[in-house]
């Protein structure tokens, strides 16, 4: 008979201590550190800690967000059915919407997987969750746009000058859109090389990826760990995601008037989370494509 272990207190015990010996946890806060033990004993590899991103009181907003009765929300049922239960503070709710009878029509219509429709699902249950700030550009349009959900949460926007669209040089006043549509050959170029200083007087574009990476690391340090709104434009957004994403400068052009695009941004990284959603546009129009 083989001599092994058989105590669950102890086989935990030597289980983290190997893990705390072959991990690199040197740039984790001790709080989070041992989150990340547990992620790395749930998956077995110790390379998972290279791949964490956090923010400093992630472990003290989540506890306090626990105690008071916030559910813990799964993006697979696996996931949900090991929680631990009896161990949450506050009889707190353990969600999985994989199995919600709206997920696979989500699914399909999306051309995603069932589990990522199930996060989308998530929205009613995170509309408390609340945008701190709104910010909007220097042009009107963005501050017209913004204006109800401001009213609706009592904010009012900031300006930052540092998101508003990229100057077109002698494109500018609609010209540019009529430019594209009769495929002008300084168009054709400018998709080329996806330059927008292809265009006579327009921005350069080093300078125009600066401006756009310095302002939302502005606002990013301005509101840690908080959620937040900017009102932008389309070459802005495509803009902001190729940083992110340090793709070549067009990938993400073309976003729809109205969407949505979300990134997480920690100190070490920008994540993209969502690019150009028009869910919430469903109905508004029918027929026509948003923008």
């Amino acid at each position: 008979m083989l001599d092994y272990i058989r105590d669950a207190a102890e086989i935990y015990r030597q289980s983290f201590a190997a893990i705390r010996a072959e991990a690199d946890l040197t740039r984790f806060p001790a709080d989070v550190a041992r989150i990340v033990v547990r992620l790395i004993h749930t998956c077995g590899q110790v390379d998972v800690a290279e791949h964490v991103a956090y923010t400093d009181d992630v472990v003290t907003r989540t506890y306090a967000a626990l105690q008071g009765g916030a559910p813990v929300l799964c993006d697979s049922s696996m996931v949900a059915a090991g929680i631990t239960a009896a161990r949450l503070p506050a009889g707190n709710e353990v969600v999985s919407l994989v199995a919600d009878p709206r997920a696979p029509e989500l699914a399909a219509r999306r051309g995603t997987t069932r589990s990522a429709a199930g996060v989308e699902l998530w929205a009613d249950r995170l509309a408390g969750a609340g945008i701190q700030a709104i910010y909007v550009t220097t042009l009107r349009r963005t501050v017209q746009t913004a204006a109800p959900l401001a009213g609706r949460l009592a904010l009012t926007p900031v300006v930052e000058g540092g998101l508003r669209e990229v100057h077109l040089g002698e494109w500018e006043a609609g010209l540019y859109r009529k430019m594209v549509a009769d495929r002008h050959p300084i168009a054709q170029q400018m998709w080329e090389q996806e330059r927008w200083d292809i265009i006579p007087g327009a921005e350069e574009a080093t300078a125009f990826a600066s401006r756009v990476g310095e302002a939302i690391t502005r606002i990013a340090a301005a509101h840690p760990g908080e959620r937040v709104a900017l009102f932008t434009h389309g070459g802005v957004i495509g803009q902001a995601l190729a940083l992110a994403a340090r793709s070549r400068p067009f990938a993400f052009v073309g976003a729809d008037n109205g969407s949505i695009s979300r990134l997480v941004i920690t100190d070490e990284r920008w994540m993209i989370r969502l690019f150009n959603d028009t869910e919430h546009l469903r109905g508004l129009r029918p027929g026509r494509r948003p923008g």
